[in-house]
């Protein structure tokens, strides 16, 4: 059948040839007419070779074994020359086109650069806040840049608490997104987030130019903290000192954790309220407090050398700096000696060898319900508050 797919001025030609086999050298001549024949009918495929044509066209005889070969090698070469040289021009082209479509347009070329900065810097900017207590926080004290709220899909989000936060954040022109419990997993790196999660700007530690001059209380009560590592414990400190009526907490910069959204999380929202002052050295503030008459009262273990007082047995007479140290070490070397006064927690039986001390969160939240309810107001400052009172009800 594949007789047919010639031309019909030499079908005939063929057709005889093969069915007269007088000896190999006809079949050889027959081969090489093909090649002739398929050369002429097919003028334009680009798998022969013009030269190659001319040459079949002059010379019938056919061809040796061993030039065949060097002649098809010759051939092949020639050939994906000319295919890797039209490649090459297409891809010149196609990056000339490509400059071409850039230098037409520069204005959307800096639109675009402009765009992918703005998103980088929004996400290295942003942190997410995790939880209802802290989301809804976070939208209403306004101390942070809210961008999107993730609420999850299905019966999560028809819960009060939730549609809550989701109203508070529609009226501040926060985006809301219905998203997958996966992708609040991993936007909260696994921890509880109750079904929602905030992109947010992230709070920092106050400074004391933005502090506040005047103070809640005539006695007011500082907070101190010193190399306090573990977001959980800063959180839960942050909480007692919130409920409890703290005027201040204040955090040493250098080796303590940051206010991330974990302590948020740990503080129930308490870290989106109150403001956490910090200071490169604390020695400095401690001394400078001590001058205005301000009383330095440091905390340590029941297992000490130095004098010590328990802390059911000290009376806030003035206002106070109460110090707090880090976990496992306590207060370093270099605050001890400048506190007036040590308190400890004494313990209601006796203890095993390596459980002899509070956790850090646990032992603020003593000492300062201690301290607070020992608060006494001097004789003078007492008369002002029961004339002030009775003036009120009055």
């Amino acid at each position: 059948m594949w007789l047919l797919n010639f031309a019909h001025q030499h079908k005939l030609l063929l057709v005889w040839r093969l069915h007269t086999p007088a000896s190999v050298s006809a079949v050889r001549s027959q081969v090489a007419s093909y090649h002739f024949s398929a050369a002429l009918l097919c003028p334009e495929d680009r798998r022969f070779n013009p030269a190659a044509r001319r040459r079949l066209s002059v010379q019938h005889k056919p061809v040796e074994g061993r030039e065949r070969t060097a002649q098809s090698k010759a051939f092949k070469n020639e050939t994906f020359q000319k295919w890797n040289q039209r490649r090459g021009d297409d891809c010149r082209v196609s990056s000339e086109l490509r400059k071409l479509c850039l230098e037409d347009f520069p204005a959307d070329k800096e639109t675009q650069r402009r765009q992918k900065s703005a998103l980088a810097s929004k996400a290295e900017e942003s942190e997410i806040v995790f939880g209802v207590a802290p989301c809804l926080l976070a939208l209403t004290q306004g101390r942070r840049k809210a961008w999107k709220l993730f609420v999850k899909e299905g019966e999560a989000s028809r819960r009060a608490s939730v549609i809550k936060v989701c109203e508070e954040a529609h009226h501040r022109g926060v985006q809301v997104h219905r998203v997958g419990k996966r992708d609040l997993d991993k936007m909260s790196s696994g921890a509880v987030h109750q079904g929602l999660c905030l992109q947010a700007s992230p709070l920092r530690y106050l400074t004391e130019d933005s502090a506040h001059k005047g103070n809640n209380s005539s006695l007011p009560l500082w907070l101190v903290l010193e190399r306090i590592q573990d977001p959980m414990n800063l959180g839960a400190i942050l909480r007692s000192a919130y409920f409890l009526g703290v005027d201040r907490v204040v955090s040493s910069l250098r080796h303590s954790c940051p206010l991330s959204p974990v302590v948020s999380k740990a503080s129930s929202g308490v870290m989106e309220v109150i403001g956490v002052y910090g200071y490169e050295n604390l020695g400095d503030m401690l001394k400078m407090k001590a001058a205005q008459g301000w009383q330095v009262v440091g905390t340590v273990g029941t297992e000490t050398e130095v004098p010590v007082t328990k802390c059911s047995d000290f009376q806030m007479t003035k206002p106070t700096l109460l110090l707090m140290g880090g976990e496992g070490e306590g207060l370093s070397q270099e605050l001890l000696p400048l506190c007036q006064t040590l308190l400890t927690i004494p313990a209601g039986r006796d203890l095993f060898p390596g459980i002899e001390s509070l956790n850090v969160s646990v032992a603020a939240g003593i000492l300062l319900h201690s301290l607070l309810h020992s608060r006494r107001l001097p004789d003078d400052e007492n008369q002002r508050y029961l004339l002030h009172h009775r003036h009120k009800r009055n």
